[in-house]
């Protein structure tokens, strides 16, 4: 995959960084893997505004993921390789070999006409999905579950990746995106590779209305805010707004938020980097 600058032929492309869509193989979902989605624009069925900056933006439709991957010792073959507008990573349109359609999460890779597979004695190749307790030490995974049978949760944005660094008993440990060391449990699942669409974090949108197609409205900052609205908020002429924090006044800018008796604290080795 290329990126693709343009020339400054308006304001809006003179910064502009967009990724080209040469890895995708068609422009039309698969109809049956297709849901509808509803707008709320952060109101809740009161019809209250609970989230800001949230609405508009173009119309989309739910692709269906296999996040499970529990469909063993059936070989899939892959049909196509899509653009998902509802996530950064691309996604692959598997065949299976009882005629069953699913999309997956796409990895690095990944060619039209490979055939993948999940389940025990699978070969570690990219696309497979394997239990922890059967991918080799080193590998590099995405889509990880979190607990058994549950599907994938970690890894699964663009270009993202873990790496299975070691196992311990009924632990394996992994070394996630955000670089926390985590045990996760052997009987979960994860698949072989990297992530596509490892571009996307070079992109530039350009100019203020691509934000808008995607749905999010400008964030008004707090220093611009009255005092009635926001702690950092008031004062004479522009004001600094004095320490950072949030709307609540919790101290922002590494303040640990994290409870400290939190159940999940036992199998964290390493905290992830700030």
């Amino acid at each position: 995959m290329a990126l693709r600058k343009f020339k400054p032929v308006t304001p809006g492309q003179r910064q502009k960084i967009a990724v080209t869509f040469d890895d995708l193989t068609t422009s039309t979902p698969e109809k049956s893997l297709l849901r509808p989605i509803k707008k709320s624009g952060g109101r809740n069925h009161h019809g209250k505004m609970t989230m800001r900056y949230m609405g508009g933006g173009h119309k989309r439709r739910y692709r269906l993921i296999d996040f499970l991957r529990n469909k063993d010792g059936v070989p899939a073959k892959v049909s196509t390789i899509e653009y998902d507008p509802n996530r950064t990573a691309r996604i692959a349109l598997l065949t299976y070999a009882d005629g069953e359609k699913k999309y997956i999460i796409a990895p690095n890779g990944l060619k039209v006409g490979q055939t993948v597979e999940s389940g025990k004695n699978v070969a570690p190749e990219v696309g497979n999905t394997l239990f922890l307790s059967d991918i080799p030490l080193g590998s590099v995974v995405h889509n990880i579950e979190l607990q058994p049978g549950k599907g994938g949760m970690l890894a699964r944005s663009a270009g993202t990746y873990a790496q299975l660094t070691n196992r311990d008993g009924k632990y394996a440990i992994l070394k996630l995106p955000s670089g926390e060391t985590r045990m996760i449990l052997v009987t979960c699942r994860a698949t072989i590779g990297a992530t596509s669409n490892s571009d996307h974090g070079i992109e530039v949108s350009g100019k203020a209305g691509r934000s808008r197609w995607l749905g999010r409205r400008p964030r008004v900052r707090g220093v611009v805010m009255n005092p009635v609205d926001h702690p950092m908020g008031g004062g004479e002429g522009r004001a600094s707004g004095g320490h950072p924090r949030s709307r609540k006044g919790l101290p922002a800018k590494g303040y640990k938020t994290r409870a400290k008796r939190k159940s999940s604290n036992k199998y964290i080795i390493e905290k992830r980097k700030r």
